[in-house]
């Protein structure tokens, strides 16, 4: 039932994308517009997500008044402007003009204008550079599209995307909305992963590193690394039963281990 649904989203997208530019001219002409679940645009339909799920994932992004938050896609503001009532800093993207005069009225009565902004843009040609959280609800291919962008990304930037993943980059977490969410309730969150791939040299050995997303392998002085991984930009293995964690900062890395030491590596 699941993929049934997805298949039908991906066909209303192709279907109804032709139409979009001469609806927009015809609500602009009329001088009026309500958004309808389904309607054309640019690369899908729109449905907006169930507000238990825009809730859910930016909880699950930890989203504070410190967070620069990008909703790609906006539709009616929603996710921007729940973003905003948490202090957040939100900017939606958002391609359908009418829409983004919806979403600006709907942040005006919220009474987060200020926070809460939308701009009429293609989000393939919008700087994502400033965001700590990005949040999307498009489809698998249009995440696939975007997915080199945002893999460079600054490490640490939170990703939440509603029901679409990313390819074999599989999600750090995935989180649903148990409660008022009729369809679309699933969340997948990633953390963008600072890149280490390559020689290291570490206290006078090498440390090889083989990176998949926020997968690692290699070895440290010729012995096998297991349980390596990125979170953001902190990393962790073990190897001869020592675990290491650190933090990565451009061509360095430093931590300790789990026997008490310090370490501190540099690219090669």
């Amino acid at each position: 039932m699941k993929t049934a649904r997805l298949a039908l989203r991906a066909v209303l997208a192709a279907a109804l994308s032709v139409s979009f530019h001469a609806a927009v001219a015809q609500d602009a002409a009329k001088g009026e517009f309500k958004p309808e679940v389904g309607q054309a645009g640019k690369d899908v339909v729109w449905v907006p997500t169930p507000q238990s799920l825009v809730d859910l994932m930016l909880d699950t992004a930890k989203v504070t008044a410190k967070d620069f938050v990008m909703d790609l896609g906006s539709g009616d503001g929603r996710t921007v402007i729940t973003a905003a009532k948490r202090g957040a800093t939100a900017v939606g993207i958002e391609y359908n003009p009418n829409m983004v005069a919806v979403a600006q009225k709907a942040a005006k009565a919220a009474g987060v204008e200020g926070k809460a902004t939308f701009m009429k843009a293609d989000l393939f040609e919008t700087d994502l550079s400033k965001a700590t959280v990005i949040t999307m609800f498009l489809l698998n291919d249009i995440n696939m599209k975007l997915r080199p962008r945002i893999l460079d990304l600054k490490p640490g930037t939170r990703i939440v995307s509603n029901t679409f993943r990313m390819g074999d980059w599989e999600p750090d977490l995935e989180v649903a909305a148990t409660k008022d969410c009729p369809n679309y309730c699933t969340a997948f969150y990633w953390l963008v992963p600072a890149k280490v791939g390559g020689s290291w040299t570490l206290e006078g050995g090498k440390l090889e590193l083989k990176q998949e997303f926020q997968k690692l392998s290699g070895a440290l002085r010729d012995a096998a690394i297991s349980n390596a991984k990125m979170r953001g930009s902190e990393i962790v293995f073990t190897v001869g039963g020592t675990t290491y964690t650190g933090r990565v900062s451009l061509a360095s890395m430093e931590g300790t281990t789990s026997a008490g030491g310090k370490w501190k590596a540099t690219r090669n």
